[in-house]
């Protein structure tokens, strides 16, 4: 009897056993049914890797969404944009252009469309778009079909800027002043200046063609900012960007660059075309750059030269070096000129106020707290050290309400947060997503989190934070720029692979809408690209009834630190659609 009450207790266990499994394996395969259902076919792909590799908090955190009720509503549709609408830059429109005057190249600056102007549809991807080759890869080899443009191939032949094979752009990594390759040429350089030791880390790289110097740049581990204007050269900084090198549409016109001051360890300028005598030198005086290099062409005019010799003699730039075509200028400590003649020095209270600010006829003057060490140089931390290491502007209480602890915490707190999205998001370390975006960067913590040789972090310093924190990203040795997000960025479409956008929306609550803001997003955002959006509930959950109109996939995932944290995380995946389809925007 007592053997046959066992057995009776045993098929009850395993009865109940077998009904836990059961109704298990239905909620996972309904949620996994659920996450895939698009039928965009090629735009599923990174989903299903990520529903598949993604741990229980996951699917925790859809039951969360559904007993709490969430009623989106009707979703509002975006239909695609005409196809010739491929490569719009919002902000440097050619035809909008061309009504700019064209004196000290105001025709190719930032001019962005009035409210009445701007696009509510779907910027396409070219026809045939596939996903880029991962770095280093990348750096050699750009599929065709992603910039489907070949007058570069023509017009640098002689050069050796790029190559046309196949199906796909071949960079032999020539350029206007390196036609036989950058490696040589960056050996050169590195001869002179300090840049296999981490002490030359960031890099403006002006008029960058296609980016090349900024590409080969990577092996020694310094960072490029390149940029170019979006003009004949058609599409040069997209190349960039799709050869996974940081670079913007940009240009030395009317208007200070959106970097702060003493932001850079190295310029570079290659044959780029700067009036050197021209506008009063008013490029030249608003440089705030410690390291100035030119290539100067033989053909170049002698008085274009004594144009150039004359402005580094008035910023109190001494040469260090002159070879060939080749002259390295060093920018002194603290600030030191011949008596004649004498500059005007630019007001020290604003000199990182550069928003669409117009270039002034002045030098930046150092600040009296740049730390020196006891040779009388400037006391930096070599890369990657000074990554973490507390930056001179928050040392020296030049960042109100920034200090040693707030930086400390910050770093605690964006390893924490990036530790968690690894978890459902697990190709973040795999080199999938090399050009990275932050949108609104703080003191840079999330880039540094993430600090691999597989990717870049695009720093953007929203102009209107509380805090001007972006010359701290860059003494981490890091890029960024300042950005006002109720504009477009300036960058080609479909660029950037990951976007990770901290509190954005809250930020910009009351200044502009976000579905503008959203759909910018998208914009930049590559096919099959992912983006991580942290910031409150209830903006989450309007955030993702838009996106559910623009071919995003996504999922709310509670705090690290639990589902009683009200801040929550939206990952979301940007499906595959392209030109030339027959496109209708799912909603399901």
């Amino acid at each position: 009897m007592m053997a046959t009450k066992g057995n009776s207790g045993d098929n009850r266990s395993r009865s109940s056993m077998s009904v836990f499994i059961v109704a298990g394996l239905c909620c996972f395969f309904y949620i996994l049914g659920a996450w895939q259902r698009s039928g965009f076919g090629k735009g599923d792909s990174i989903a299903v890797e990520i529903t598949r590799q993604t741990d229980c908090s996951l699917l925790s955190t859809l039951n969360y969404e559904t007993h709490h009720g969430i009623d989106e509503g009707p979703v509002k549709e975006f239909k695609p944009c005409p196809d010739h609408y491929i490569d719009y830059t919002p902000c440097q429109d050619q035809v909008r252009a061309r009504t700019f005057p064209r004196d000290n190249m105001n025709y190719r600056e930032r001019h962005c469309p009035r409210e009445e102007q701007k696009l509510h549809c779907l910027i396409p991807a070219p026809k045939g778009y596939v996903t880029p080759f991962r770095w280093p890869q990348s750096r050699d080899y750009v599929p065709y079909a992603n910039v489907p443009y070949r007058s570069l191939v023509v017009e640098k032949a002689i050069q050796n800027w790029i190559q046309y094979e196949g199906n796909v752009f071949k960079f032999p990594g020539g350029g206007t002043q390196f036609p036989h390759g950058a490696d040589a040429y960056i050996n050169e350089l590195a001869a002179v200046i300090p840049m296999d030791n981490g002490i030359i880390r960031t890099v403006l790289d002006t008029g960058c063609g296609v980016a090349s110097w900024g590409a080969y740049l990577f092996k020694k581990n310094v960072i490029a900012m390149s940029f170019a204007p979006r003009d004949s050269h058609e599409a040069q900084v997209q190349f960039a960007l799709e050869r996974g090198v940081p670079a913007v549409i940009g240009v030395l016109g009317t208007i200070k660059l959106p970097y702060p001051s003493r932001a850079f360890d190295m310029a570079h300028c290659s044959r780029c075309l700067i009036p050197w005598s021209g506008n009063g030198n008013v490029n030249k005086l608003e440089s705030k750059l410690m390291v100035m290099m030119y290539n100067r062409p033989k053909e170049e005019l002698e008085e274009e030269q004594r144009k150039i010799e004359e402005t580094a003699k008035l910023l109190g730039w001494e040469k260090k070096h002159e070879k060939g075509e080749i002259a390295i200028w060093r920018k002194r400590l603290g600030f030191h000129h011949d008596p004649d003649p004498q500059p005007t020095m630019c007001d020290s209270r604003n000199v990182d106020d550069v928003w669409y600010k117009k270039m002034e006829l002045c030098v930046t003057p150092s600040p009296e707290t740049i730390v020196h060490d006891e040779d009388g140089d400037v006391a930096w931390k070599p890369y990657p050290e000074r990554l973490n290491v507390l930056p001179s502007r928050i040392s020296t209480g030049s960042v109100p309400g920034v200090s040693a602890d707030t930086f400390q915490d910050d770093n605690k707190a964006w390893k924490k947060h990036v530790s968690a999205y690894k978890k459902t998001n697990k190709l973040l370390d795999t080199g999938r997503y090399r050009n990275i975006m932050d949108m609104n960067a703080g003191l840079g913590s999330f880039a540094a989190a993430l600090d691999s040789p597989k990717l870049w972090v695009m720093n953007v310093m929203p102009t209107i934070a509380e805090k001007d924190t972006l010359g701290v990203i860059y003494e981490r040795g890091l890029v960024g720029i300042y950005h006002d997000w109720c504009e477009a960025f300036s960058t080609y479409p479909s660029t950037y692979d990951l976007i990770h956008a901290n509190g954005i929306f809250s930020l910009y609550k009351d200044k502009c809408d976000a579905e503008d803001i959203l759909l910018e997003m998208d914009r930049i955002l590559r096919p099959e690209g992912a983006a991580i959006i942290r910031d409150h509930m209830d903006v989450l959950a309007k955030v993702r009834k838009t996106v559910k109109g623009m071919r995003w996939k996504t999922k709310i995932v509670d705090h690290e630190d639990g589902p009683l944290v009200t801040e929550k995380v939206l990952f979301a995946v940007k499906q595959y659609w392209v030109a030339d389809e027959n496109n209708s925007t799912s909603t399901e």
